[in-house]
């Protein structure tokens, strides 16, 4: 199917801040145009401002609460009537509150279900753009978790559903192939990132998470957002065009064996 428009934009999922933003501001150096979109509107506000300096770019915001469905729906509609081609589309959302699993409520395992849900459908009306286009290309950040349990970060929910992630990401590989649509997916490890504000002081996340984890990483040091962000980049490129269904892991080491 050929194109039906010219003009073309970016979505990240998350894209306020860590993860996201690295990846947001690297698409905008490469002229991209890039809509963010994120819950918590004062730090959309502060992230455009921030990325406003990217003049080889354009951002654009959206507020988006992944756990309320309604939000999502109204989300879906006006992606749904988008006049443009979403070339790329980057799945940075997350939530991370580690609990013992014995601890665990109904609620806090449907915080992760929700958000689940939420993309699963979002990347279902993003595809039928990317079909009407031509193909694009999807990139979800997963986790080494999935792969590799951590017994001192009690992780069993979180890991239930970013394993979830991995296994669509590989699945929708396969069924939207044939219409030029790549989908990968990156799984970090210890990465300095707002998601440990949900339980550790946010001007002490990054101390304490080189304090307790740099060891753990053979490369000697934890993560940082840029990190990621390269490899999302390559993922999302032409240079890539012939990967589809992989999950990148992207860990300073960790996977490569056992201390």
């Amino acid at each position: 199917m050929g194109y039906v428009t010219e003009k073309k934009v970016s979505y990240v999922v998350g894209g306020s801040s860590g993860i996201g933003l690295a990846t947001t501001k690297q698409l905008l150096q490469q002229g991209k145009t890039v809509k963010i979109l994120s819950r918590n509107a004062e730090k959309l506000k502060a992230a455009k401002m921030e990325l406003g300096t990217f003049k080889a770019g354009s951002v654009e915001t959206r507020v988006v609460d992944l756990q309320n469905f309604s939000d999502v729906e109204a989300l879906i509609g006006s992606i749904d009537i988008e006049t443009r081609h979403i070339e790329q589309f980057v799945n940075a959302a997350g939530i991370f509150a580690p609990k013992s699993f014995l601890e665990h409520s109904v609620e806090d395992y449907d915080r992760y279900l929700n958000l689940n849900r939420a993309i699963f459908f979002i990347i279902q009306s993003v595809a039928r753009n990317m079909i009407m286009n031509g193909g694009g290309a999807i990139v979800n950040i997963g986790s080494i978790r999935v792969l590799q349990a951590m017994k001192n970060i009690p992780s069993a929910a979180c890991s239930m559903a970013k394993a979830g992630i991995h296994s669509m990401t590989q699945h929708l590989a396969m069924e939207l192939g044939q219409h030029g649509i790549r989908v990968n997916a990156v799984a970090p490890s210890v990465v300095v990132t707002p998601i440990y504000n949900e339980f550790i002081e946010e001007r002490k996340v990054n101390d304490t998470l080189a304090d307790n984890f740099d060891t753990l990483h053979p490369l000697g040091r934890i993560g940082m957002p840029n990190d990621i962000a390269n490899h999302i980049i390559f993922l999302l490129s032409d240079k890539a065009n012939w990967t589809s269904g992989a999950i990148h892991v992207v860990d300073g080491g960790v996977m490569a064996g056992r201390r």
